[in-house]
């Protein structure tokens, strides 16, 4: 059987992205169809529209979503039609160096459907890190569904799909934030705000958000920011500096992705310190440091793929901490849109107005 839903595809470079009709298979071996309830919209599908991850148009967008498992293929234990799901674009193989060594959350050939899903004239669809969210349902691999109490908002519950985890990850898996550390975080979208609220969460004793917008700053003291830092107005590594009696934070958290920013993390952490980078930056960029600085200030640079996440260990947990009110997801919801608002939604973003836009069906 083929389903005929409405979905959200980017048809040609930089093009509008327009609401059309897809044809959606049922799964097969190793597949699920999900009814998607809610989808984020996150910068990785504006990359998409524009070019920037491949040229594999036309794309369907849209990867940061909950929703609820309609079927599944006739080998597929781990997850049953009615159960709640959050997707994710990490389904180990369980077989890889990485697997093999115990570090799922680095596995190299994490799984997608196989079938692909269409337009109605037959043109398959390149889905969004392999999954494809815009849309009233989606076939993605059954590993890429991870069960969580289905109490939780999907609006919410979706955004650790992608963005949110990435944050919260950079502080709690790949930064190692323990208790008591000082933790400051540059670029404070939607991110570097999860980064921010993952350091409270581990029980940072000083956050520090640093961004050149203040309503950033504002998001980020209302998610558990201690001091705020505008670069507009102030050098940030002295500043954040004095804000460490000053030596500089144990953890940096670099959210932007650029050589400046980056430089800024690298002089910003104590001796010994960590540096992690999430931000993501494009191919052209470079970054030069003192080699002897890199030496003599010790201490991990890291970066941070999709915050280290393993979703089967991490979403469930984060979920029941969102129910019990210890991780206020609901805050990154800036708002609720319709499937054909995701063009306007991308100004919003560019613009930076909003932590999250999230389709709502």
């Amino acid at each position: 059987m083929t389903h005929r839903v409405r979905g959200v595809i980017a048809r040609s470079k930089g093009a509008p992205v327009e609401t059309t009709t897809i044809l959606v298979p049922d799964p097969g071996p190793g597949e699920a169809l999900v009814t998607v309830r809610a989808c984020g919209v996150c910068h990785t599908d504006l990359h998409y529209r524009e070019g920037g991850i491949n040229d594999e148009f036309p794309f369907l967008l849209g990867h940061e979503a909950a929703g609820v498992v309609e079927a599944v293929g006739p080998d597929v234990t781990s997850v049953a039609p009615g159960d709640f799901v959050i997707l994710n674009w990490r389904a180990v193989c369980g077989d890889c160096r990485a697997c093999r060594r115990g570090r799922p959350w680095y596995c190299f050939a994490t799984h997608n459907a196989t079938q692909p899903m269409t337009l109605e004239d037959g043109t398959p669809l390149s889905p969004a890190l392999g999954i494809g969210a815009f849309a009233e349902k989606t076939l993605v691999a059954a590993g890429q569904c991870t069960k969580v109490d289905p109490a939780a908002s999907p609006a919410a519950a979706g955004l650790l799909g992608c963005g949110v985890m990435a944050g919260l990850g950079a502080a709690l898996n790949t930064g190692n934030v323990g208790r008591g550390d000082s933790v400051a975080v540059i670029g404070c979208g939607g991110v570097g705000s999860a980064a921010v609220a993952g350091a409270r969460l581990a029980g940072a004793s000083r956050v520090i958000a640093v961004d050149l917008d203040e309503r950033k700053l504002e998001w980020a003291r209302g998610l558990g920011a201690t001091h705020t830092v505008n670069g507009r107005t102030e050098d940030v590594v002295e500043a954040v500096r004095e804000l460490t009696g000053g030596n500089g934070a144990d953890v940096v958290i670099e959210a932007v992705g650029r050589p400046e920013t980056y430089r800024q993390a690298f002089y910003a952490r104590d001796l010994a310190g960590t540096v992690v980078l999430v931000g993501v930056p494009t191919p052209e960029m470079r970054l030069e440091l003192p080699l002897l600085d890199v030496f003599g200030r010790g201490g991990s640079l890291k970066s941070s793929w999709y915050g280290d996440c393993l979703p089967e260990r991490d979403f469930p947990v984060l979920i029941d901490l969102y129910l019990q009110g210890r991780l206020d997801l609901d805050a990154f919801v800036s708002e609720t849109i319709p499937l054909d608002g995701v063009e306007a939604a991308f100004t919003r973003m560019h613009r930076g107005e909003v932590l999250r836009s999230v389709v709502v069906f």
